[in-house]
């Protein structure tokens, strides 16, 4: 039997962030993880660049049933004091868009990184490892693995959420959380494109590979970044974020021209150029191929801008200013970003992120109910709740 001071199921960010704190305290540390290479999701994030933090992380970045609880982690391990390990590293990094944080070269780095703390630290890496039970004992916890038996005083839970099942997830940590009698939190796929009906597929897939700047808006919040027509649905920044706040059945609403007045510029245009049609006038600010498809779709006619009358330049301006959209749902987990929902955080110690009711058992990470909006603010989670609980396991 093996006997560790701390055992973290799953190699992924915030399991070697807990390791790697843990093992410089002078704990025996050992990671566990069923993939055969650590850190999957690190590597494949941000098209391969990993976006690793945000600048601007804050609390208000991120959705959970309680929305104080990632108060305490955050503040005590920032995103400025990642960003000065990386920096320590040598790593180059830039901003890409709103305070979004990648590596120059490849988010290999960032595992690098991952993997050299642990070493120093003395924390030992494992994969190919299953594990088949868990249970509590008198000094901890006892491990049935493929690799053997394992006892441990800590027992960190840092397997990740249902999103991308091609790298590994699996509902493991959600299952080790009922069996210990902590809440749950219902699952969700979140930072997702959305699937379109047949009525609006039909017409919308031709723009396949066209984006266009937009704000998108449901349950009272709103996101301004563009918005990316597929064969499928409909995808970009602006959907992923608010995909998190959508609920099945509810419409979403785009404003396609977000920075400005389109009846203004189109009254300015027929003031100009009277016998320009509307596509004409449009085209100076849509792509063509969108402008053709979009006037009927929207229900909007295409004639010389002399013909409208003010009124009805305003109706049209309006149909992009507020398309109203009910998508037909997500596409799940398969292409999701991260999971919403989780362990209820009601369970657990905001300080330690140790269940509140079991002794030496830490959740960190996507498996808590605690989801960032796009950008690095998942990353910086896993890093703080990582860095939390490595100081105390």
């Amino acid at each position: 039997m093996i006997s560790r001071d701390v055992i973290v199921v799953g190699a992924g960010a915030a399991g070697l962030f807990c390791a790697a704190q843990a093992g410089k305290r002078g704990r025996s540390v050992e990671v566990l993880d069923h993939a055969k290479k650590v850190g999957r999701k690190i590597l494949m994030s941000g098209g391969g660049r990993c976006n690793f933090t945000n600048m601007y992380a804050s609390a208000e970045n991120f959705l959970s049933d309680n929305p104080h609880f990632c108060k305490s982690a955050l503040s005590r391990y920032t995103q400025w004091d990642f960003i000065g390990l990386v920096a320590e590293y040598g790593i180059a990094y830039h901003e890409k868009t709103l305070g979004q944080l990648f590596c120059d070269e490849t988010a290999k780095d960032i595992v690098a990184l991952l993997m050299s703390e642990c070493e120093k630290a003395k924390a030992k890496v494992t994969t190919h490892c299953d594990i088949q039970s868990v249970e509590k004992t008198d000094s901890g916890f006892l491990l049935e693995t493929s690799m053997g038996q394992y006892q441990c005083e800590s027992l960190v839970i840092a397997t990740g959420g249902l999103s991308m099942p091609k790298l590994g997830a699996s509902p493991f940590g959600y299952k080790i959380a009922e069996q210990f009698g902590l809440k749950v939190k219902p699952t969700r796929a979140g930072l997702v494109p959305f699937t379109l009906h047949e009525q609006d597929k039909s017409v919308l897939a031709e723009l396949s590979g066209i984006s266009l700047d937009a704000s998108a808006s449901c349950n009272d919040t709103s996101f301004n970044e563009n918005i990316l027509f597929t064969h499928r649905g409909l995808s970009g920044p602006a959907v992923l974020q608010i995909s998190s706040f959508w609920h099945p059945g509810q419409f979403v609403s785009f404003d396609l021209f977000p920075n400005g007045d389109l009846a203004q510029t189109l009254q300015q245009a027929q003031s100009s150029s009277p016998d320009s049609l509307l596509a004409t006038a449009l085209a100076k600010h849509f792509p063509k191929r969108y402008v053709q498809t979009a006037l009927p779709y929207l229900g909007l006619e295409n004639k010389p801008l002399k013909q409208y009358q003010g009124k009805q330049l305003n109706q049209a301006a309006q149909a992009f200013h507020n398309w109203q959209l009910k998508p037909n749902g997500t596409e799940g987990y398969r292409t999701a970003e991260v999971t919403l929902g989780g362990v209820d955080t009601n369970q657990l110690s905001s300080k330690t992120m140790m269940a509140n009711d079991v002794e030496g058992l830490y959740f960190i990470g996507e498996v808590v109910d605690v989801t960032g909006w796009l950008g690095g603010y998942n990353f910086q989670w896993a890093w703080s709740s990582g860095w939390v609980a490595g100081q105390v396991v």
